[in-house]
């Protein structure tokens, strides 16, 4: 195991979804991040099926910086319920992983 995740996040907007990666990336809580879409969602909220255009945001980061990310983004988001959700990192190239290490460890 790596100890490096990858972390989705769902943004009501492209703008929403640009200022939360580059505020992950700045502060070091992510080594880099991807904007996505528009996806189409479809959930349940508050007892009803809805469904709404969202962006993707995808940031690369380590098991232990998790909780600010969720600390942060939460700060952020226009959501009460935002999307959050990390999956372990298995495999990564060795040069990638090396990078991703040096510069989630540089401080802000």
């Amino acid at each position: 195991m790596t100890g490096l995740i990858q972390v989705f996040i769902t943004a009501s907007s492209r703008e929403e979804g640009e200022k939360i990666v580059e505020a992950l990336v700045k502060n070091r809580l992510a080594a880099c991040g991807q904007l996505v879409g528009p996806i189409q969602s479809t959930y349940w909220w508050q007892g009803r099926i809805e469904s709404s255009a969202e962006w993707l945001c995808l940031v690369k980061s380590q098991e232990d910086k998790f909780s600010e990310i969720v600390g942060l983004v939460k700060e952020m988001h226009s959501y009460q319920v935002p999307e959050i959700i990390a999956m372990p990192l298995v495999a990564v190239s060795e040069s990638y992983e090396q990078w991703m290490r040096e510069e989630l460890n540089r401080l802000p």
